[in-house]
Formats: structure tokens, C-alpha cells, sequence
């Protein structure tokens, strides 16, 4: 039997690694973490030291016992798992379940050759222990950056000891958490409704969001207008000019009144080039990418959820099995905030450029990129283990998902490495010096640019995000958009002292813009940014705020419900330093202290538990208790003559009889801008409850339609809400609304789980042209661009939008 043990969180991590370690190892997963704080009490003795609890998770035993076993007769363990925080924390408390099992054996070959008397003595020190001679194995540390035979050899070349203050640095994060959501999630309970959670990094994210719609609701739009003049010069194409200056001062029209004086001003010319500036811009490649700017790219690109996107970059790095070679590892460690690349590398992604572009492609040294001031460097950036494995080998071995990911840090990592890209930039000023202008004229500006040499943009083209909520978060971002599109217009050769003719003049009316809402990759960038949450959890803060209600989706954006606005109000309130954006990034910085060894894990627990501890006190005697509170209206109730009052509910709030439980009937209400409330009436189904035979109404319930009896609460009849097309699979139910845990809309067949059709995108009663499937979906493209496309998976079938017009 093998006496050397390699201990590794999952079953596919341990598969490639026993292809490469060989027969004399044998490799168990251990199933992620094995230990935790137990879910029914606290687990955090806050009196001894903010002693935890930990308990072995009920659903790890079963591989925790086969670790135990099986290092009982191995000479060495070696503890794997992934190289960051929570990987110690494994090895750690794997490693603690060695000692203990090790000590039980020690006590029990103690008792056995123990001296004893009588009968049952002499057949007892006669008897040999079940496991032999007691014999503790070594324990070691290894890490593992990267899948591969080099890496997997490099780590287990260099085994370590555990890492008391990485393991502390998680300990404490945990142990915060734990305080925080502990003492939180009971008192919205209690305040609020069941079931509400609060926690020190979600509930500061869901502010973020819910402060960003403040400022929407709060933004006040500026009307301004623009004047474009298109010119024709003695060469074509046409080109357009936009109008900067009257009398040397910059001019922004405010009105429309404004602009037509401007117009009727510059309406007969002459217009003159007076000056051609030209110049070469260059744009260097981007660095490789780290854990939050895959996150981002991914959710741009491939729309992919971060969580999504961790899930599948985990399967790259811990291995992939390729025909003839086996298992094989194909991104390094996905968890880092480092730009960093090792030399051997850097050199590998040089020869596959040279070899595949060429020279000119190849910058004369390597691309260097600088950390983040606040970046950690524990590990390498994202990048292929081996240029050997481009992504079009391995299209036929992966899964979609994993392919479109492995391309996008291939191509990203290898345009790192290659020239910058060189634009031949053109500013063109034209006089317009009309009888009666300003002494200096009123001045129009023409820019383009034109690609001289695409260098890395060959292979990897930046998102700028427009239309997605990425680009513009400042006021006037539309302004912005339009100045990078002019200044990619392609103008002809001009001289300068030109005359040109003037074809057109063009006002056109804006108004700036809000600020835009989030969408995931713009919340993640912001996250990252203000110091919340680390690599290796913005994934989880944004599934987590999403999952419980707080937020929604609504076209790829986040907005807060009532509910998350709210209980954000409520925490704010309450809890200012836990909800203070700046205290929770000091305290990521209080845990990169700790594991820097800067920091005593109990001083910097102390300390925020201190005053957060005073302030629970406070909020438990000041914080309104919004579960009992009943808001006056001065709406008469429908059923029973009485006052409709205000109430929270699971959705949020909702008008309800005050005579309840007596009289129990319900609405709807909206809030005017004036303040006062007004019933908003239901929505008619248009069909009568089968059970009690009221009429149906419409309701949403996070973000979707369904149908439910008018005659709640005595009855609770529901349905899902059809769309209007007949399943095109079964033929025999209808695609109804539904919404997933999520919150997010998705189309499935009434007869689930008989039918399993289902579609993300909305179905529209409209036969395929090409395939002739008996439905299409309305489908959102990038850039917010509406099309018809067939619903039939890998037909490219598409109808004009006027089909849908027609078809009612």
C-alpha cells in the first residue's frame, strides 16, 4: 500500500494529480472544508479569546473517516489543498484531525501494554492493537499553483509547514462573519419578518447598490444641444465637424432657441481648414488578468455569473482529460489579485508569438505590470500552464463554457506579451468666419483615427462597455460616447487653407446622464476598487446578496427592492461603523495585516467587536419594529368598511385590512411624488379560480408574472403566468413566466417536469424561416439590440421585428 498521502478537495483535482504522482501516492479528496462553526449556536466563545467551536461538517464525515484511515498507515501526508486562505484553513484542520486521531491511538496502545491482573488481564496483554504499533505520520504543507507535472513536482519538492498566520488571517474573517450575521440576522427577525439575513461584507454591498439608485432618483437631467456641421472637401468621403467655439470661448448651447441662432449664424460659411495636427497614439496591451478582472471580462463578454465563472475556471486548474496525455491542468490558481508572471512563462507566450505572428508582433523585451499597492502576490496572474494547448485544439475536449473561458485568459494572456497597438490620430479645426461672427470666428473640430498597426488588438479587443452600464459612471457619460465615436470617423486628406462646401448642419438636443446602475462587472470593479471582499470572494458576495432577496436583475443591471432598501436603511441606522463603506475595507486590510504577521488575530477582534457589541445593544431598544407597525392610509377597506393600513411582508410592503384577522383582505399601493398612498387596482387574468371560482388576478413575485385568486387569503390558488405560445417541444402545454432563485425571468412549459423546455430569452408565436420551428425568442444582444431568433438550439434562424408587429 502507498505510504506517501496527498490530501486534495476534489475528486478531479485528485485524479490528475494521481496521474502524475504515480502508483506510490495515493491522493483522497477531502470534499472542500471538513470543519466549520456549527449553525445552531454562535460557535465563538467570545470570553475566552473569541475561541471557536468548529464541528465536522454532518455531509464530510464520510471522507474525513477515509482520510483517517488511510493516514494511519501511511509514513507522510501531505495536505494539497488550494493555495490561498481557505486552503490553509483545510490543511489545518484536516492536519488537527491527524493529531487527534493519532493521540486517541497513542492513549489506546497505552492502555494496551498497560501491566493488569486476573483472567482478563493475561488475554489482554496477550491480544495485538488492531492498527499495530502506534505510529503518527509526518504532516506536511504543499502548494500547488498550477495542475501540471512541473508544478505538481515543483510543490512536492518544496513541503512546508502550516501557516499559523494565513490560517488565523481565515479564522478571523470567519470569526467576524460569524459575529456579525449571528447577532444581525435575529434581530431583522425580530424587527422585520423571519427569514432576513444580514452580513459585514453583503449588506455593505447591497448599500452600494441602494445608494447608486438614490442618486438616479436624485439626478436631475440638464438639457444641452450640439451643432454638427457635415463638410465635403475636394476629395471624398463626407465627414462631420462639431462646433467648440464662438468668439474664442467654448460654446454649449442650453436650448433649442440657442442652437437655431448658432445655426442661422454659421448657415452660409465660408468654412476654411485652418489647422491639421497629426499624431500616433499608441494602446498598450492590458496585463493578464487577475481573479475580479476575469470576473469582470467574463461577465462583459461571455455573460457569465461570477460564481458561474469560478465554477468552471476551478474545473481548468484542477484538470482536464486529453486524449493521449490524460489529465491535465490548464490555467494556474484562479484566486490571485497578482499581475505577476513567472520568467519561464513570459518566455513560452514570446516564442508562441513569434512563431505565430511574427517578430513584428513581439515587443524587443518582455511586458512588465505593476501590482496594486494593496495586492497580495501570493500567487501568479491567470494564464495558461502551456502554450502546447491553444484553445483550438481543444474545442472538441471541452465543454462550451470551459472552451469560451480557456480562450478568453488565452488570448488575454498572450496579448500581454505582444506590441503595443499604433492609431494615426487627426484633429482638424475649421474656421467658419461668416460676416458679423465674433472676431475670432466660430470654430468646428473633425477627429479620426486610423489603425496603423493593430499589434495585440489582433487578438484580444478591450470591452469599452457602451450600452451595458460599464462605461459613463460620471455625469454626461453620453456626451463622452459620442466624442470616442467622432474621433473614430475617417476624414479624407485635407490641406490646410481647404474651403469646404457645407452639406448639411445638424442641432441636436441631449441631456446628461445619471449615473448608471450596476451591472456585474461594474459592481464587482467597484468592490475591488473600495477595498470590499477579496479574490476569493467577490463571487460569493454577489450570488449571496442576489439569493436573498435584497436585489434584482432587471436587463443586466442591479436594482435594490424595497425589501434591500429597507433593511439597508435600517442597518445604516442602527449600525453605522459595520454599514460605513471605508471601516469594512480597513478591516480586509486588518486581515491581510494578520496573515503578514503585522497583526494579532484577538487585538484586531477585540477591537471591532468592542464597539459593534455596544451598537447591537443600541439598535435592539431603538430600531423600529417594522413587524408590527401598522401605517395609517386613510383608505377605507373594500370588504369591510375599515381603514387599510401599510404592512411588510415576505415581497415587501402591502396594504392590509386593520381589522386583521377579522377581515383579511389585501392590495396593492404605490407611493405618488406628492407622498400619499393610492391603491394600484389588479390586473384581471381573465379566468376564474378553479377551486373557489373568483376571478384570477395578475401578481409579480421577484421580477415575474403569475396568476393567484382574487380571494386571497381565504384562498391561496396560484398558477404560473402564460406568454402565449404553445410549448414547441411537447406541443401539448404553454411556455409560462417563471423566476429562478435568482430573481431572474426565465420561460418554461406548464407541464414541468413532463416538459423540460425552457428559454432565458422571452418566446414570441412566430415559426422559424429557416427550420420551421414552431417558436422564436425575442433575444437582448449586447448593446441593448432587440432580435427575433429561432428557439430551436443551434438553428441561426431570424425574422425581422416587424413579423412580431404583425403576428399581434
Amino acid at each position: 500500500m502507498a505510504k506517501s498521502l496527498v490530501i486534495v478537495e476534489s475528486p478531479a483535482k485528485a485524479r490528475t494529480i494521481q496521474k502524475i504522482l504515480g502508483r506510490g501516492y495515493q491522493i483522497l479528496p477531502s470534499m472542500g472544508h471538513v470543519k466549520d462553526l456549527p449553525k445552531s449556536r454562535l460557535g465563538v466563545d467570545v470570553g475566552k479569546g473569541f475561541e471557536p467551536s468548529y464541528i465536522v461538517i454532518r455531509d464530510r464525515r464520510k471522507f474525513l473517516k477515509e482520510i483517517l484511515e488511510a493516514a494511519r498507515s501511511a509514513d507522510i501526508v501531505y495536505l494539497a489543498p488550494d493555495p490561498d486562505r481557505e486552503g490553509e484553513a483545510i490543511a489545518w484542520h484536516i492536519a488537527e484531525a491527524i493529531r487527534e486521531d493519532a493521540e486517541k491511538r497513542r492513549e489506546k496502545e497505552k492502555a494496551r501494554k498497560a501491566p493488569a491482573t486476573g483472567k482478563k488481564a493475561g488475554r489482554r496483554s496477550g491480544k495485538k492493537g488492531k492498527d499495530g504499533p502506534f505510529k503518527a505520520p509526518e504532516v506536511r504543507r504543499v502548494l500547488f499553483h498550477e495542475i501540471t507535472k512541473k508544478g505538481v513536482s515543483q510543490g512536492m519538492a518544496e513541503p512546508r509547514d502550516l501557516d499559523p498566520r494565513k490560517f488565523d488571517s481565515q479564522q478571523a474573517r470567519r470569526i467576524l462573519d460569524r459575529l456579525v450575521g449571528y447577532n444581525l440576522s435575529p434581530l431583522l427577525w425580530k424587527k422585520v419578518r423571519r427569514g432576513l439575513s444580514a452580513g459585514r461584507v453583503q449588506s455593505v454591498a447591497v448599500k452600494i447598490i441602494v445608494s447608486r439608485e438614490k442618486q438616479i432618483a436624485a439626478f436631475t437631467p440638464e438639457e444641452y444641444w450640439s451643432l454638427t456641421a457635415r463638410l465635403a472637401g475636394r476629395l471624398p468621403p463626407e465627414f462631420p465637424a462639431k462646433l467648440l467655439e464662438a468668439g474664442g470661448e467654448k460654446v454649449r448651447p442650453r436650448n433649442g432657441e440657442e442652437a437655431e441662432k448658432l445655426r442661422k449664424a454659421v448657415e452660409n460659411g465660408p468654412f476654411v481648414v485652418r489647422e491639421i495636427r497629426k499624431k500616433t497614439r499608441r494602446r498598450s496591451p492590458p496585463p493578464p488578468f487577475t481573479t475580479s478582472k476575469l470576473q469582470q471580462e467574463a461577465a462583459r463578454r461571455l455573460r457569465m455569473p461570477s460564481y458561474k465563472t469560478m465554477m468552471v475556471a476551478q474545473s481548468l486548474y484542477e484538470g482536464i482529460e486529453i486524449p493521449g496525455t490524460g489529465h491535465v491542468g490548464l490555467i494556474t490558481y484562479m484566486r490571485t489579485d497578482s499581475v505577476r508572471v513567472a520568467d519561464e512563462a513570459v518566455a513560452a507566450a514570446r516564442a508562441f508569438i513569434r512563431d505565430a505572428k511574427g517578430d513584428r508582433y513581439l515587443p524587443p523585451s518582455p511586458n512588465l505590470y505593476r501590482n496594486r499597492k494593496s495586492a497580495q502576490d501570493a500567487h501568479e496572474a491567470i494564464r495558461p500552464t502551456s502554450t502546447e494547448y491553444p484553445p483550438s485544439a481543444l474545442k472538441p475536449i471541452l465543454g462550451r463554457d470551459q472552451f469560451r473561458l480557456y480562450e478568453l485568459i488565452w488570448n488575454r494572456f498572450l496579448a500581454s506579451q505582444m506590441a503595443t497597438a499604433e492609431f494615426e490620430q487627426t484633429a482638424v479645426d475649421i474656421l467658419c468666419d461668416p460676416p458679423g461672427a465674433p472676431s475670432d470666428g466660430f470654430l468646428f473640430r473633425a477627429s479620426g483615427s486610423v489603425p496603423k498597426f493593430l499589434g495585440y488588438l489582433e487578438l484580444y479587443q478591450e470591452e469599452n462597455g457602451r450600452g451595458n452600464g460599464e462605461a459613463g459612471e460620471q455625469e454626461g457619460a453620453g456626451e463622452a460616447g459620442e466624442q470616442e465615436k467622432e474621433a473614430d470617423a475617417v476624414l479624407p486628406e485635407l490641406s490646410e487653407g481647404e474651403r469646404l462646401a457645407l452639406r448639411e448642419l445638424v442641432p441636436a438636443q441631449h441631456f446628461t446622464q445619471p449615473p448608471p446602475r450596476f451591472t456585474e462587472s461594474s459592481l464587482i470593479k467597484e468592490l475591488e476598487e473600495r477595498g470590499i471582499g477579496r479574490p476569493s470572494t467577490y463571487a460569493s458576495i454577489v450570488k449571496t446578496i442576489r439569493d436573498r432577496g435584497y436585489v434584482r436583475m432587471e436587463e443586466r443591471k442591479f436594482l435594490p427592492t424595497e425589501l434591500g432598501g429597507l433593511v439597508t436603511d435600517l442597518l445604516e441606522e442602527g449600525f453605522p461603523r459595520v454599514m460605513d463603506v471605508e471601516f469594512t475595507a480597513k478591516m480586509e486590510e486588518e486581515l491581510d495585516r494578520i496573515e503578514d504577521g503585522e497583526r494579532e488575530m484577538v487585538r484586531a477582534l477585540e477591537e471591532f467587536y468592542g464597539p459593534f457589541s455596544e451598537e447591537l445593544e443600541r439598535a435592539r431598544e431603538a430600531m423600529p419594529e417594522l413587524r408590527d407597525e401598522l401605517v395609517a392610509t386613510g383608505i377605507p377597506c373594500s370588504e369591510c368598511g375599515g381603514e387599510m393600513v401599510i404592512r411588510f411582508g415576505r415581497a415587501g410592503r402591502f396594504l392590509a385590512c386593520k381589522s386583521y384577522p377579522e377581515c383579511r383582505n389585501t392590495a396593492n399601493f404605490r407611493e405618488t411624488p406628492e407622498g400619499t398612498v393610492e391603491l394600484v387596482a389588479d390586473e384581471e387574468a381573465g379566468v376564474d379560480c378553479d377551486k373557489c371560482g373568483k376571478p384570477m388576478v395578475v401578481r409579480r413575485w421577484k421580477g415575474s408574472r403569475y396568476i393567484a385568486c382574487s380571494g386571497y387569503p381565504e384562498c391561496r390558488n396560484t398558477r404560473p403566468y402564460p406568454v402565449g405560445v404553445e410549448c414547441p417541444e411537447c406541443r401539448k402545454g404553454e411556455m409560462v413566466e417563471r423566476a429562478s432563485r435568482a430573481g431572474k425571468v426565465f420561460f418554461s412549459c406548464s407541464r414541468y417536469p413532463d416538459c423540460r423546455m425552457a428559454s432565458w430569452a422571452r418566446p414570441v408565436p412566430l415559426a422559424c424561416p429557416d427550420c420551421e420551428y414552431p417558436a422564436m425568442a425575442l433575444k437582448v444582444r449586447k448593446g441593448g439590440k432587440t432580435e427575433i431568433a429561432c428557439l430551436r438550439k443551434g438553428c441561426k434562424g431570424k425574422r425581422e421585428e416587424e413579423a412580431l408587429h404583425e403576428a399581434g
